[in-house]
C-alpha cells in the first residue's frame, strides 16, 4: 500500500496489552502499582461531571432569558463565548500538563467548573451570565484536554478506545442531568438546580485531580523488551513508532491545516445540533415530548457512539471509519430537517440519533489520528492547537446559526451543517502521514 492510502494508525495487540513485544498494561501497572485503566475511569468521571455546560445548555436556556428577561438571541452568545474559552483553554493547559503533569491544573478546573454553575443560580444580569459561563468553560477546558490526553499517553495501544471512554463521558454523562433540568425549568426551581449540578461538578473533579498523573517519560523504554532488534518496532502503535512533532513543527504540514479545516466543518455540524435541537423541534410545532426525548437521549447517542467507533478505529483503517462517520452524520443531518418539515415526531427523534452518533466521535477521531501522524511526547499540546478549530465551530452553531436563522429560516441552516458534515468525510481521503514522520509507507495493521 502506498503512501497516500496509509494512515499509519493501529498496532496489533493481545488481551494483555503486549504489542510489538512491549507489554503496556504491565508497565503501566509497575509505575502505577494498579491497572492503568482506573486512570480512564477518573478522567471519565470528570468528563461526565464537567458535560453540563455543553449537553444542558439547551435545557437552561429558557428559564434563563424568563428569569433574568433576556432575549433568547442575546443568550446564543453566551454558548459561543462557553465554546471559545472551552477551546483557547486547551492550548496552555496542554503544555503546562505535558511538562508539569495534571494535578493542581485539574484542581484549578474543578474550582472553575463547579463554581461557574453555582454561581449561575445567583446571576441577575447578562454580563455576569458571560462572565460565569467563560470562566466555567475555561474549567472544562482544562479537564477536557486532561482527560482526552490521559488516554493518548497510558494506552498508546488503544488509542480509539480509551479516548472514546472519555468523551462518551461528556457526552453521555449528561443523560441523568437532562430529565432533571426539564422537569424543574421553570423560574422558580432552575436556582436550586443550577446550584446542585455546580456542586456535583465540584466534587467529583476535584476527586479526579487528587487520582490522576502521568506516565514518566522512560516508561516504554523498548530495549528491554525487544533486546535493541528495530524490526519489533513495526507492530508498535503509531503514535511512539513514528517521529514526534513539537507544536511549530506540526503546524508546518498541510495535513495539520487540513485537519484542522475538517474540524471546523464536523464541530460546526456537531454543535448545531447540540445547540438547538430543542428550538428546531419547537420550531416544527413538534410535542414538547419529542423536543425533551431529543434533547435527553441526543448525549447518550453521541456517547455510546464515541466507545463503539472508537473501538472501530482501533481495528480498522482509521481513515475509512472516519470517512464513512463523517459521510453519514451529514446524510442523517439533511434527513433530520425533512423529518421535521414532515412533522414526524418518531423519525425526528431517530434522525437526531443517527446525526449525532457519527458526527460525534470526531472527537475520538482527530486526537487519534493526531497522536498517530505527530507522536505522543507533545499529544496534550498539539491537540488543544487543534481544538481551537471548535472555535469555529461554536460561533457557527450560537452566532452565525442565529443570523442564518432570522434571515434563511431553520431549514437552509440545518441543511448547511449537513453539508459541512459531507465536505469533512471526502476530505478525509486526502489525508496520510506527513513526509517524514516515518509512517509514510507504512500499512496499518488491524488490531485484534
Amino acid at each position: 500500500m502506498g503512501s497516500d492510502e496509509s494512515d499509519g494508525s493501529t498496532a496489533e495487540t493481545d488481551e494483555t496489552g503486549a504489542a510489538g513485544g512491549v507489554d503496556y498494561a504491565a508497565r503501566a501497572a509497575d509505575v502505577l502499582g494498579f491497572s492503568r485503566w482506573w486512570q480512564i475511569a477518573a478522567a471519565a468521571g470528570m468528563m461526565a461531571a464537567v458535560s453540563p455546560y455543553q449537553y444542558v445548555w439547551s435545557s437552561i436556556e429558557q428559564p434563563l432569558a424568563d428569569s433574568l428577561d433576556i432575549a433568547l438571541p442575546a443568550l446564543g452568545a453566551v454558548f459561543s463565548f462557553y465554546v471559545v474559552f472551552q477551546s483557547l483553554s486547551q492550548f496552555p493547559a496542554g503544555k503546562w500538563r505535558d511538562s508539569r503533569g495534571p494535578g493542581a491544573l485539574t484542581f484549578l478546573a474543578a474550582l472553575l467548573a463547579g463554581g461557574g454553575y453555582i454561581g449561575l443560580a445567583y446571576a441577575t444580569s447578562l454580563w455576569q451570565l458571560y462572565l460565569l459561563y467563560s470562566l466555567g468553560a475555561v474549567g472544562v477546558g482544562i479537564v477536557y484536554t486532561v482527560a482526552v490526553n490521559t488516554a493518548v499517553k497510558w494506552f498508546p495501544d488503544r488509542t480509539g478506545l480509551t479516548t472514546g471512554v472519555g468523551t462518551m463521558a461528556f457526552a453521555a454523562g449528561s443523560a441523568l442531568v437532562v430529565p432533571y433540568v426539564r422537569a424543574n425549568a421553570t423560574v422558580a426551581a432552575y436556582s436550586d438546580v443550577l446550584r446542585n449540578i455546580g456542586i456535583g461538578i465540584l466534587v467529583v473533579t476535584l476527586v479526579g485531580s487528587f487520582l490522576l498523573r502521568d506516565p514518566p517519560t522512560d516508561w516504554l523504554d523498548r530495549e528491554s523488551d525487544t533486546d535493541g532488534d528495530d524490526s519489533d518496532d513495526e507492530g508498535l502503535a503509531a503514535s511512539i513508532r513514528g517521529r514526534n512533532y513539537s507544536t511549530r513543527e506540526m503546524l508546518s504540514t498541510w495535513q495539520f491545516w487540513l485537519l484542522y479545516a475538517m474540524f471546523i466543518a464536523m464541530a460546526s455540524a456537531d454543535l448545531l445540533v447540540i445547540a438547538n435541537v430543542v428550538r428546531f423541534a419547537e420550531n416544527f410545532g413538534l410535542a414538547a415530548l419529542i423536543a425533551t426525548l431529543s434533547a435527553t437521549l441526543l448525549p447518550v447517542a453521541a456517547g455510546v457512539s464515541r466507545m463503539i467507533l472508537g473501538e472501530a478505529i482501533d481495528r480498522f483503517s482509521r481513515k475509512h471509519v472516519m470517512a464513512g462517520s463523517f459521510l453519514l452524520a451529514g446524510l442523517f443531518r439533511i434527513g433530520l430537517v425533512g423529518a421535521g418539515e414532515a412533522g414526524n415526531g418518531a423519525v425526528f427523534v431517530a434522525f437526531v440519533l443517527g446525526a449525532m452518533f457519527f458526527s460525534s466521535p470526531l472527537y475520538v477521531f482527530f486526537p487519534s489520528l493526531l497522536a498517530d501522524y505527530f507522536g505522543a511526547a507533545n499529544s496534550s499540546g498539539n491537540y488543544a492547537v487543534l481544538y481551537t478549530a471548535k472555535v469555529g465551530g461554536g460561533v457557527f452553531s450560537g452566532t452565525v446559526a442565529g443570523y442564518l436563522v432570522a434571515t434563511l429560516g431553520w431549514t437552509p441552516t440545518f441543511t448547511l451543517g449537513g453539508g459541512l458534515a459531507v465536505a469533512a468525510g471526502l476530505a478525509v481521503y486526502v489525508l496520510r502521514p506527513p513526509s517524514g514522520s516515518g509512517l509514510e509507507t507504512t500499512e496499518p495493521a488491524a488490531a485484534d
